[in-house]
């Protein structure tokens, strides 16, 4: 999953899975919308909220190029339109990874092919096709070298599920089962893939007319009393997206693919819909989409599969509102693709800065226990200086002054510097010295920016950055709501003088600055 390993052609039984130990939180990019940011803001957006991994549902040639050089590991997808051409010979498939894969590489860090979408519920004559598609472009693959950096999957819709409850009860669609599914699952076993599912908890809960708990589907805490158990196997169930993913286990197992990796390929909550939608609400999908991400990355697993991680794609970027669906369906986004801000807060935790979004989930940006005390020196004084964070709250009587170490004085002139940039990604690494933190630092009258009553927005414009470090004469606020004027000297004179250097570490502090100033 993060970095593919090379997988060899063996049986179907004993398939070793080491590449799956860790899991990610991607999101999928549909286009279908009118509000048109270009490619390279949203290859931006999606490195300031430090998303790792994107799912598009095509092989669109201005993404891909946009993502060129950014290390995001990109799906790309084989349309259904495109289906029956590519799954009609090996020549048809070699010209559409040609096309849509080779071109790109190795500058666009491609590492799965989606061969169409929900192909078996909703394209019955594409359906005959996949697994010729899926191996054609496997062969394409081989021939230049890429089977083991290029998995090649397809995305379920959980309705492919029957009688899923109990979970345990649960089978595939009997009559895809020895035409297709087994097929299609004998060749992501064999190529050490994963199964694709797309889990709608918000569809399966209004379809249950109230049967359905609104929190058992929202992962909220329930109560022991609506603890959902499986009379087969005594597996209690707290929500609704275990439920899902222990009946696709159990199916999955039927057929004797028990060891087959899931990867979740849609999976969220819309924030708004018709009359009909009472429950899709901003609040909703907030709950819905934090309490999803917590579980994901804690690795708790299912009660079928414990502390099995499964990695899952947001559903998703943008609102699609000219998607041709319900009303529901065209707002799955969580950002608004003409402002680029937030449609809702997440409130997330333990999650790094991953999709920080939101105010109400608090990061820090701190000295790295056990740095070198000269580096942090040197990073501190670029920070109060060249990267003009306000360090006065540092200084000598001032209220975080003590404990007086270059451990804590970095900390807080690099948090400082963090929060005034808005959090954005790549502005806490400090030459490899900083690290990202959930814990709060703040001790007694000493409140760093980013603690509860400093709470900043999380979202910034592309050349934000550029305005901190290219010296550009401007005056600026400050995470903790001080004005701080373009004019440094007050700033390095606390970063050299505070500390007693020798002019021999003041030149060597000055020439690594110079370094720091080329890495922001």
């Amino acid at each position: 999953m993060e970095n593919f390993l090379q997988i060899k052609w063996i049986a179907r039984k004993n398939v070793s899975r080491s590449v799956f130990s860790s899991c990610y939180v991607g999101i999928n990019y549909g286009t279908q919308f009118s509000a048109s940011p270009s490619a390279d803001q949203v290859v931006a957006l999606l490195r300031r909220q430090s998303i790792t991994n994107i799912r598009l549902y095509d092989a669109n040639g201005t993404i891909l190029q946009a993502l060129a050089h950014t290390g995001i590991q990109v799906m790309v997808t084989v349309p259904n339109t495109e289906l029956l051409s590519v799954g009609q010979s090996n020549a048809s498939a070699v010209n559409w990874v040609n096309t849509n894969v080779l071109a790109y590489l190795p500058a666009t860090n491609i590492t799965a092919i989606c061969v169409g979408t929900e192909v078996l519920t909703t394209d019955p004559n594409a359906a005959l096709v996949l697994v010729p598609a899926m191996k054609y472009l496997r062969v394409a693959l081989l021939a230049s070298n890429l089977s083991a950096n290029i998995k090649i999957s397809t995305s379920n819709d959980a309705s492919l599920i029957l009688d899923s409850f109990p979970p345990s009860q649960a089978y595939f669609n009997k009559s895809l089962t020895s035409s297709i599914l087994v097929p299609m699952l004998d060749f992501l076993n064999s190529t050490g893939s994963f199964f694709m599912l797309n889990i709608y908890c918000y569809d399966i809960y209004k379809k249950s007319n109230g049967v359905i708990l609104l929190d058992y589907a929202l992962l909220n805490p329930i109560t022991p009393d609506n603890v959902v158990t499986d009379s087969n196997t005594l597996f209690q169930y707290h929500n609704l997206f275990d439920a899902v993913l222990d009946a696709c286990y159990f199916a999955l197992a039927q057929l004797k693919y028990s060891t087959l990796p899931v990867v979740i390929s849609e999976a969220g909550w819309p924030s708004g819909g018709d009359s009909s939608d009472k429950e899709a609400t901003d609040e909703n999908a907030s709950t819905f989409i934090s309490n999803l991400i917590a579980h994901v990355l804690n690795n708790s697993g299912t009660p079928k599969r414990p502390h099995t991680t499964v990695s899952m794609y947001i559903m998703e970027l943008f609102n699609e509102d000219l998607k041709v669906s319900s009303a529901s369906a065209k707002n799955y986004g969580l950002f608004n693709g003409s402002t680029l801000h937030p449609i809702y807060s997440l409130r997330l935790s333990n999650a790094g800065p991953l999709l920080a979004n939101d105010t109400t989930t608090q990061l820090y940006c701190l000295a790295k226990s056990g740095a070198s005390q000269d580096e942090l020196q040197i990073a501190l004084d670029w920070a109060c200086g060249i990267g003009r964070a306000n360090c006065t709250a540092i200084q000598p009587g001032q209220l975080c002054y003590e404990p007086d170490t270059v451990q804590a004085h970095a900390s807080y002139a690099f948090n400082n510097y963090y929060q005034k940039n808005n959090r954005v990604s790549g502005s806490c690494d400090f030459n490899g010295v900083a690290t990202i933190s959930t814990t709060n630092p703040s001790t007694g009258v000493c409140m760093y920016p980013g603690s509860s009553s400093n709470g900043t927005s999380n979202l910034t414009s592309a050349n934000t950055m550029a305005n901190f470090t290219s010296g550009n004469s401007t005056n600026l606020t400050t995470a903790d709501g001080n004005s701080n004027n373009t004019s440094s000297s007050t700033s390095l004179l606390y970063g050299i003088s505070s500390f007693s250097l020798s002019p021999f570490h003041i030149l060597f502090s000055l020439l690594v600055v110079l370094s720091f100033t080329s890495l922001f």
